[in-house]
Formats: C-alpha cells, sequence, structure tokens
C-alpha cells in the first residue's frame, strides 16, 4: 500500500461516483420500498428487513444493529476492512487509483495540512527518543517496555526552544505545524529576546515524554507531553485546533480496536496517560484515558459506538467520587437497550498504573469485574443525603432522585430503579410514579417561546425541519443569503446548519452522504447522522415530503424555516442593542441598525434566503 494520506477531495469525488444500492446490494438481497431499498440486515440474525438504502442520500440505515453511513462505512462493517481498505474497494469498483499525499520519507517535508505536520512530528518525537537516555531510563523505571512504548508511538520532545520548528520549511509548512499546535507563533509576550531571535514560531513541547493521540481512524491528532523537568504543568496537551478537541476524542481508543476485531466487550475509562499504558502492558488492552477533562456526552457516544459496557476507574477520594458523580449525570441519557455503566473506585493512594503492577492483571479484572452498576452508585450516593430510618427522609427520596430519573430513557433501568426507590421507601409504584411525574409550571405555559414553538413547521423546530429539508435536496443551499444573519443566533445546532450550507455551496452536487462523510467522526458528523436517521424513523416526515407539491414546495417549507430563525436572530440582535443602550449611548451604527432591524421586523419580508 502506497505512503501518505488519501486527500478528502478524493474521497468526497469517489462517494460521487459510487452508487451505494449497488455496493450494498452487491452483499445483500435488496427490494425496492418506496424511495429507498430494504434487505435483511447483515449485522444481526433477522427474519425481518431492517436494512434501508436511500439512493438520494446515500447512505444506509439499519435499525436492527444501530448501524449508519456511507458506502465505506457499509464496507468497513460488513467486510470489516479499515477506512483505507474501503475506500481502495470503491476506488477498484469504479476503475480509478487512488492518490496519496505527502511522502513517507524525508527530514524535512514540504506537508499538505496539518495532519503530515502530526505525522511528521510523531516520527521526529520517536526518533529523539531513541537517542535520549534520560527519556528511556524514565520509561524503564515506570516499567514501560520497549514494544509497548512502540504500540503506542511514545517519544521525546527535546529541551529546546526550536528543535522541532528547525525540521519544518518556513513558510506554509510551518503554518501547518502552528495550526496543528505543534508550534506557537513567535509574539512580542513569548519567550525572552534571546531565545525569541528570528521570525516564525517555537515549539510548544519541550523536554517532555510525547504521547500521540489519535483518533478512531488511527490518524494523529494530537499529543499529550509528560514533563522530565521540575515544570508545575506536569502534563501539557495539544491546543483545541480544527481537528482535536479533548471534549470529543479518547487517549487508547484506537489502540483499544486494534486489539479486538469485533466489538470490544468493554472500555475501561481512566484519568492517565500512563495508567492506559501500563494496563496495556500486563494484557488489559481497553484501557482509554480522558484528556485532562471531565467526561462529556460525546466522548459517552465515542464509547458506545465501539463497547455497549462502559466501567468508570476513580481514585476512592472525595475528588475522584464528585469526578465520578459529574460522569453519571453525563451517562444518565445515554444508557439504554443493552447499554451497561459501571463505577470502580481504588483504594487510597493508587491509581491504575501503580494497583496492576503491584497486584497483577488477574486481581485488576476482579475489581473490574466487581465495579458498582450505575443504579446502585446513584441511590447509594443519594441515600447519603436522608434518613431512611423516618417517615421523611424516605419520603425526600423521590423527590431527590427525580432530576435523575428523569434523564433515563423509558426502560427496564428505569423501572428498575422505581422498583428500588419503592423498597427503600416503602411507598406503592403510584406513589413513586406521582413524586417522578413532571408538571408544567404556569410559568413554562406562558412562555412566548413555546408559543412560538408550536406555531413551528410540524413535527420539528425550525433549525431541525430546515436541515431535513436541506439533507434531501442539498441544490437549496445556493439560494441561501444573508447567513451573517443565521449567525447571530444563539441557539444549538445553528452552527451545523450554517456549515451544512457553506458546503453544499462548495460542493453544488454533493450529496447528503458526502457531508456524513466530511464529518466522520466529529460532533456534526453524529448530529447529522441522527437527523439522517429519523427522516427514517419518523414516517411523518417522509410522508410530509411525498405529500408537498414537488419541489416548489419543499423550497418554500425550507425557506419558511429559514425565515423565522432570521426572524429570531434579529429579535435577539435587537435585545441585545436595546441592552446596551441602557448602559450609554449607542454608537450611530447601532443605532442605524436598530431601525433596520425594526423595519425588517415590522415588514416581516424576507428575501428567499
Amino acid at each position: 500500500m502506497a505512503g501518505g494520506r488519501i486527500p478528502n477531495s478524493f474521497i468526497q469525488d469517489l462517494l460521487s461516483r459510487v452508487d451505494i444500492v449497488e455496493v450494498v446490494g452487491s452483499r445483500i438481497e435488496l427490494k425496492r420500498a418506496g424511495r429507498e431499498f430494504k434487505g435483511l440486515s447483515p449485522f444481526t440474525n433477522e427474519k425481518s428487513p431492517s436494512l434501508f438504502v436511500n439512493p438520494a442520500k446515500q447512505m444506509f440505515f439499519d435499525f436492527s444493529s444501530g448501524k449508519n453511513g456511507t458506502a465505506i462505512t457499509f464496507l468497513m462493517e460488513n467486510d470489516r476492512l479499515s477506512f483505507v481498505e474501503a475506500v481502495e474497494e470503491l476506488a477498484r469498483r469504479v476503475g480509478i487509483e487512488v492518490p496519496r499525499e505527502g511522502s513517507a520519507g524525508g527530514e524535512r517535508l514540504s506537508l499538505e495540512g496539518p495532519l503530515d505536520a502530526l505525522v511528521a512530528a510523531e516520527r521526529y518525537y520517536r526518533a529523539e527518543l531513541r537517542q535520549h537516555r534520560p527519556a528511556i531510563d524514565y520509561l524503564k523505571n515506570r516499567g514501560v517496555s520497549g514494544d509497548t512504548a512502540k504500540l503506542f508511538g511514545i517519544g521525546y520532545a527535546p529541551e529546546s526552544w526550536d528543535a522541532l520548528a528547525r525540521q519544518f520549511p518556513k513558510g506554509e509548512s510551518q503554518r501547518h505545524a502552528i495550526d496543528a499546535g505543534l508550534l506557537i507563533e513567535r509574539d512580542n509576550e513569548g519567550p525572552s529576546d534571546a531565545q525569541r531571535r528570528g521570525s516564525g514560531a517555537y515549539d510548544r513541547f519541550r523536554n517532555r515524554i510525547m504521547f500521540p493521540i489519535r483518533d478512531t481512524r488511527g490518524r494523529v491528532i494530537g499529543f499529550g507531553g509528560r514533563t522530565l523537568a521540575n515544570d508545575p504543568a506536569k502534563y501539557l496537551n495539544s491546543p483545541e485546533t480544527a481537528l482535536f478537541h479533548k471534549g470529543r476524542n479518547l487517549f487508547g481508543l484506537y489502540e483499544a480496536k486494534q486489539s479486538s476485531k469485533a466489538e470490544l466487550p468493554s472500555l475501561l475509562v481512566v484519568e492517565g496517560y500512563m495508567d492506559v499504558v501500563m494496563l496495556a502492558q500486563h494484557g488489559i488492552r481497553n484501557a482509554v484515558a480522558t484528556l485532562g477533562t471531565a467526561t462529556t456526552r460525546e466522548h459517552l457516544g465515542l464509547l458506545y459506538k465501539n463497547t455497549h459496557r462502559i466501567v468508570f476507574c476513580f481514585d476512592g477520594d472525595r475528588a475522584g467520587r464528585s469526578a465520578a458523580w459529574r460522569a453519571l449525570e453525563q451517562a444518565l441519557p445515554e444508557v439504554f437497550e443493552n447499554r451497561e455503566c459501571r463505577f470502580m473506585f481504588l483504594p487510597d493512594g493508587q491509581d491504575p498504573d501503580s494497583l496492576v503492577q503491584a497486584i497483577g492483571a488477574e486481581a485488576f479484572h476482579a475489581l473490574i469485574d466487581a465495579a458498582q452498576p450505575l443504579s446502585d452508585f446513584l441511590l447509594a450516593e443519594l441515600v447519603k443525603q436522608v434518613n431512611l430510618g423516618s417517615r421523611d427522609g424516605r419520603a425526600q427520596l423521590p423527590t431527590l432522585a427525580k432530576p435523575y430519573i428523569e434523564k433515563l430513557r423509558e426502560g427496564p433501568l428505569r423501572a428498575l430503579m422505581v422498583n428500588e426507590l419503592m423498597r427503600l421507601t416503602r411507598l406503592g409504584s403510584g406513589d413513586i410514579e406521582a413524586a417522578l411525574a413532571a408538571t408544567p409550571t404556569r410559568a413554562a405555559a406562558s412562555n412566548p417561546e413555546q408559543r412560538t414553538l408550536r406555531a413551528e413547521p410540524p413535527g420539528v423546530k425550525p433549525i431541525r425541519r430546515a436541515l431535513q429539508i436541506l439533507l434531501e435536496r442539498p441544490a437549496l443551499a445556493l439560494k441561501v443569503e444573508h447567513l451573517e444573519q443565521l449567525a447571530l443566533l444563539a441557539q444549538p445546532g445553528i452552527e451545523i446548519l450554517i456549515e451544512a450550507i457553506d458546503f453544499f455551496c462548495e460542493n453544488p452536487d454533493a450529496s447528503a452522504s458526502q457531508l456524513s462523510e466530511h464529518w466522520r467522526d466529529s460532533s456534526k458528523g453524529q448530529a447529522v447522522q441522527r437527523v439522517l436517521n429519523s427522516d427514517l424513523e419518523r414516517p411523518e416526515f417522509s410522508r410530509t415530503l411525498t405529500h408537498i407539491a414537488g419541489d416548489d414546495g419543499l423550497e418554500k417549507e425550507f425557506f419558511g424555516s429559514i425565515m423565522v430563525l432570521r426572524q429570531r436572530a434579529l429579535r435577539e440582535r435587537m435585545q441585545q442593542l436595546l441592552e446596551k443602550s441602557k448602559d450609554g449611548a449607542l454608537s450611530r451604527a447601532e443605532t442605524q441598525e436598530i431601525e433596520e432591524i425594526t423595519g425588517r421586523l415590522s415588514v416581516g419580508k424576507f428575501e428567499p434566503g
């Protein structure tokens, strides 16, 4: 296989040439079902079809297994191919050659992008580790073997202000390294004058053991560095970049996935790089680490995409239990169907690294198996706040549990929680359900925002509705104007809609599948997948699209949703200006802006965009 990265532009072009119906149809029997094709899922042993292929979106949706995606995703899941292998297989089908960017060799590289800069940096750091005895001794003293260091690509960043910077030619290549978070641009507030000599950039990581952070496709997207000096910043991560987001990525997930050809039976979430490394060295290959941040919903989505069972591992002290509680709050909406979440607390003074070396892998596995289920941990912590020996104390427990149980989806776990509350409080199921029932307040019922939502397009909010129709008819993006007005709206999801419009404007012939592939393994991609899934899961949406009189009807509904959003954005901007006017005089431009917004809102007319 040739070296170098496959250009994203080629992947988009490849998807436009491939017919997903033919790709899936070559593996399973498909039959037409209205606008889609359906067949038996190749991922489960089902007797009735639950896999649908949408030729307009060039996407497949398998409701029995939960898998969905593009033709690339289908080959990865069905044929158990890597991403690169799936791309090469599709390229063979249409008779084209896969191009490669960059070069596998050379000390100084002319780089095509930040990803190439990160690849070059990893190679450089690994080479430096082989030449730096103190770094090697540190790893040996921590118990890290050469094979384990190789498995995780561990390296060393020299104690120099520009050792890495010198590897990148000044200009575009150095700019890519800066964008990747590897280098810092020099300025007047940077290092001392002696250290700042010349122009360009200096190294972010110096005198540190370097741990590459990979995405789920194995690409290096950032680094974590452990200092070898008396630096108060013991660990330093790459900054947030277009490629790297601490709240969306996990250290060790790619390596864990490589250890199993099937779905991982479980994933152990720990806190440190060395915890993951040493657990892997002892044969516990399913450990991952958050990157110096609390567990997020996006972390959980990524974890459950690769396993059905998560075990959080925390210190047993107060700080550890507080961190576990924050993780529990994030996990509650994500635990449903066969998903499981447990909590494991370590003895005082121990972390996974030290404990596995002290007791061995077998005993550590036993601790994992004995981890506390989410429901037990939740109720045990709540019980600490009441006196179950008194009637008043027992009566308080359902009220304390209510905000947490409300986050659970309907299903067995919620039912078991209610049963356990019945046992602890000695109340009947009717009393528990009454205590847990949510009753809308009078203030909420009169909320003007709620009245606005009821007047929006049927079944969905305008952002979601606009995105649904846009994914169905990408060409509408070319008619949208005044995106800067939409950008004023402080509402979740608006940035996804705006970026989707931008994508289809820049790629006029693209389909929903190409946007999904463009955002693969990102929160935006997951949001698009949810919208695409809802199209098929909600028959009323398909009926609405079918019954609207052709493209003209869809266009009117799309721009109707856009108009609602623009009006809301302008009202928000108007409110900001009015609030500002209370504290002082507005500028002439701001006064004129108020007049323009007032005129637009009073007329209530907007251009098609």
